[in-house]
């Protein structure tokens, strides 16, 4: 059954593009989802971690699906209003194995280019490690993670990016209360990226949290 959208959130025009139909990995996506829930899951993920209305989320008005034979696994283009993510069909089958499991995963990719949709980017200054963690974190707390990710495996830097950022954030989120990472998203809204914007959250420096954090880590092996 498709979800029904919140009345609390405005939902972009979902739309879906195959430039191939006969492709095999074309066959997967549409044997084990259907477009127009998978995506409209994702928004709603995309949007319920990201923004506590509305009324600070932005609006978007259309996100098209492409699903294309191409290199990599996806990424997200477009517009202010009008976004197309773009899935690596030829992904999809060179992930194979059981049918949850790349289910699993199409919906964890999908949520993560979901997010790039709608995030804040402090006006395309935010670190590219940072914009990918807080995809990341959106695909986490979705409990959309694959099994290789573990908080245990901690880069030399915060902004690593992806999974590494994500748990980082998630940390966060634990230690200054929830919707932390919310508001760091929100203002990234009307500003250029200063690393000031952790201690505004948190009370401390980027370097001091980092710090800890690789301690807790470290303690925890």
């Amino acid at each position: 059954m498709a979800p029904t959208p919140s009345p609390a959130w405005v939902y972009p025009t979902l739309s879906l593009r195959i430039p191939d139909l006969a492709h095999p990995g074309v066959h997967t996506f549409l044997q084990l989802l259907d477009p127009h829930t998978a995506l409209t899951l994702a928004v709603e993920a995309t949007l319920t971690h990201l923004y506590d209305s509305s009324a600070n989320a932005p609006v978007v008005g259309s996100v098209v699906l492409v699903l294309r034979s191409m290199d990599g696994v996806a990424h997200t283009t477009g517009s202010e209003t009008h976004k197309e993510i773009h899935l690596s069909v030829d992904y999809i089958v060179k992930k194979g194995g059981p049918a949850e499991a790349v289910r699993h995963e199409i919906m964890g990719v999908l949520t993560h280019e979901m997010v790039h949709c709608f995030q804040y980017n402090a006006r395309g200054t935010c670190p590219g490690g940072l914009v990918e963690g807080i995809a990341d974190f959106v695909r986490l707390h979705a409990d959309l993670a694959p099994p290789h990710w573990s908080p245990d495996s901690v880069p030399d830097k915060w902004d690593a990016g992806y999974e590494h950022t994500a748990y980082f954030l998630d940390w966060l989120e634990n230690r200054y209360g929830q919707g932390t990472v919310q508001e760091l998203n929100g203002l990234m809204k009307d500003r250029e990226w200063d690393e000031q914007i952790f201690k505004e959250l948190t009370g401390r420096k980027l370097g001091k949290l980092w710090k800890i954090y690789v301690g807790n880590r470290d303690s925890a092996v």
